[in-house]
C-alpha cells in the first residue's frame, strides 16, 4: 500500500509517500481502507519532531480518518458493534491515518452517522469533540453567555464557534484577517474582532458593554492569552486548548484573584482515559446534531493524497480556514 512515511524528523517538503506493507490485524482490531484523513497543528509538529512527545521512527502521521472496514478480527463481535466488512467508520488513531490502509482497535472506531461524507467524518472528532468537551463539560457554557473564541478561523476555533452557537451563547470571534473574520461569521459568529490590533481589548469591552467574556476558548497561546484573561468577566472561564502561536504563556497568579476567573485545561487525549463515559455521551450528542442537520462541520480545503505536503504547508503558514482534509481512497 501507499503511505506517507516519516523516516526522519524533517520539514514536510522532505517527507514522501512510500510503498509499504499493508498492515495485518490482531485481536480486537479492524483493518480500515482509508478514504479521507485530516491533519491538525499537532500533526505538523510531530513530523518535524517538535511535539512534546515523539513518535518512534519510522511512522506514518495522521490521526483522524474515515473509511470502510476491510477486515475484522475474529474476537470483535460485529453483530453487536456493527463492524462487519463494508461498514463505514471513522475515528482517531495514535498515528497512521495518511495511508491507504489503517489498523485500529475496534474500541476506538465509530460507525459513521448516516448522510455524512468521508471528508466530514475525517474532520469531526478532534475539533468538534474538543470544542464540545471544552465548552460544555469543562466551561459549562450557558445560554446567553458571551463566548470569546481566539483563532476562530482555524479548525478547532471554527468548531468552537459552531458549538458555542448550538449551546446558546453569543459568540465573538477573533481572527487576524478580514478573510478569516468573514469565515468565522459564516460559521455563525455574532461579532468579530481583529486581535492583531493593539486596541482589540477595547473593542471586546465595547462589544460586551464592559462585561467581558464569560468563556474564553483559547487554542492560540502567547501574549494574546494573557491579554484575553485580562478581559474575562467575573466568574469567567478561560479554557486552554493549545498553543498554535508556538509560545506557552505565563499567567500571573494575581490575575485570577483580581478577575475572579477560572483557568481550565483541555487535552483531548486524556478524555478517553479519565472520563470514558463522558466521551461516549459527547460523541452521542455530536452524532445526534449531525443526523438532525443541526451541525454541519466545516471543511476548509480538500487535498489529493499526492498533494499532502500542500495541506501541511497551508496549515503551518496560518492561511488555513477550517480543517485540512486529505482524500486518500475512492468513495
Amino acid at each position: 500500500m501507499r503511505a506517507v512515511l516519516v523516516e526522519k524528523y524533517d520539514a514536510i517538503d522532505n517527507i514522501r509517500i512510500r510503498d509499504v506493507e499493508t498492515p495485518t490485524i490482531s485481536e480486537g482490531q479492524l483493518l480500515v481502507r482509508v478514504q479521507a484523513a485530516s491533519i491538525g497543528f499537532v500533526d505538523g509538529l510531530k513530523v518535524q519532531g517538535l511535539y512534546q512527545t515523539k513518535d518512534p521512527l519510522p511512522f506514518t502521521p495522521g490521526t483522524e480518518f474515515a473509511g470502510i472496514v476491510d477486515d475484522v478480527a475474529n474476537d470483535v463481535p460485529n453483530n453487536v458493534q456493527g463492524f462487519a466488512p463494508g461498514t463505514p467508520v471513522m475515528g482517531m488513531a495514535k498515528n497512521g491515518a495518511l495511508a491507504e490502509y489503517l489498523v485500529i482497535p475496534a474500541s476506538e472506531a465509530q460507525i459513521m452517522p448516516n448522510g455524512i461524507t468521508p471528508e466530514v467524518g475525517a474532520s469531526l472528532n478532534a475539533n468538534y469533540l474538543t470544542a464540545l468537551y471544552a465548552l460544555d463539560a469543562r466551561a459549562a457554557l450557558r445560554p446567553g453567555e458571551c463566548l470569546f473564541v481566539l483563532g476562530a478561523a482555524g479548525g478547532v476555533g471554527s468548531a468552537a464557534v459552531q458549538i458555542g452557537k448550538l449551546l446558546g451563547a453569543r459568540v465573538i470571534a477573533a481572527a487576524s484577517t478580514e478573510e478569516k473574520r468573514d469565515f468565522a461569521r459564516q460559521c455563525g459568529a455574532d461579532e468579530t474582532l481583529d486581535y492583531s490590533q493593539p486596541d482589540w481589548r477595547d473593542t471586546l469591552k465595547a462589544l460586551t458593554a464592559g462585561h467581558g467574556a464569560d468563556v474564553i476558548f483559547d487554542p492560540v497561546g502567547g501574549d494574546v492569552s494573557e491579554q484575553a484573561f485580562r478581559s474575562i468577566a467575573w466568574n469567567g472561564r478561560h479554557v486552554v486548548v493549545g498553543f498554535a502561536s508556538g509560545e506557552i504563556p505565563s499567567l500571573r497568579f494575581n490575575l485570577p484573584l483580581l478577575k475572579g476567573g477560572f483557568l481550565l485545561g483541555v487535552d483531548l487525549a486524556q478524555i478517553a482515559h479519565q472520563e470514558p463515559g463522558l466521551q461516549e455521551t459527547l460523541i452521542g450528542k455530536l452524532h445526534t446534531w449531525l443526523e438532525n442537520k443541526a451541525l454541519e462541520p466545516v471543511i476548509g480545503r480538500i487535498f489529493d493524497f499526492d498533494n499532502f505536503q500542500e495541506a501541511f504547508k497551508t496549515m503551518q503558514n496560518r492561511s488555513a480556514l477550517g480543517k485540512m482534509v486529505i482524500r486518500i481512497g475512492s468513495h
